[in-house]
């Protein structure tokens, strides 16, 4: 693909600092891409849950490694693809959180890739040469607009 302006290629460090200035990039895009603000919140919010994860939990060590985005738009379609060393993780599993118990009777974990799989059309995970390879897909169709499915 020939780069341009309808991609945006990140690189951060595995630290949770770095998570506000991912999303202050990924906002900017959407905005001059013209992606309608619903649809750019989901994906910020899907980008932040997987990548708060995969820094809090995907590193059994205290050294730092890179984590690389591509947002990118092809036709009515957004893409990211996030890549990273940490420990293999199918985040493509979708969960199912216990949403009627109480927060005492509540398990731990899940509800964030529970939002993923609900706020994105797609999300694939694969593992190649050591590292993740997730895939999320957003529908850019206009709200009211039938989507091409």
């Amino acid at each position: 693909m020939e780069p341009n302006e309808k991609v945006l290629e990140l690189s951060l460090a595995n630290d949770l600092s770095e998570l506000a200035g991912v999303a202050a990039r990924i906002d900017a895009f959407c905005e001059s891409q013209r992606v309608e603000s619903e649809i750019a919140f989901a994906v910020n919010l899907s980008i932040d849950e997987l990548l708060t994860n995969t820094i809090s939990y995907g590193y059994r060590d205290e050294e730092t490694h890179r984590i690389e985005l591509e947002v990118r738009i092809e036709g009515d379609e957004l893409f990211v693809v996030m890549v990273d060393d940490s420990a293999a993780f199918d985040v493509s599993e979708g969960t199912s959180p216990e949403l009627d118990a109480s927060l005492q009777e509540r398990a731990v974990g899940g509800l964030g890739l529970f939002l993923v799989h609900q706020m994105m059309d797609g999300v694939e995970y694969r593992r190649r040469d050591g590292r993740n390879v997730v895939t999320l897909t957003k529908h850019l169709a206009a709200a009211g607009e039938p989507s091409a499915d």
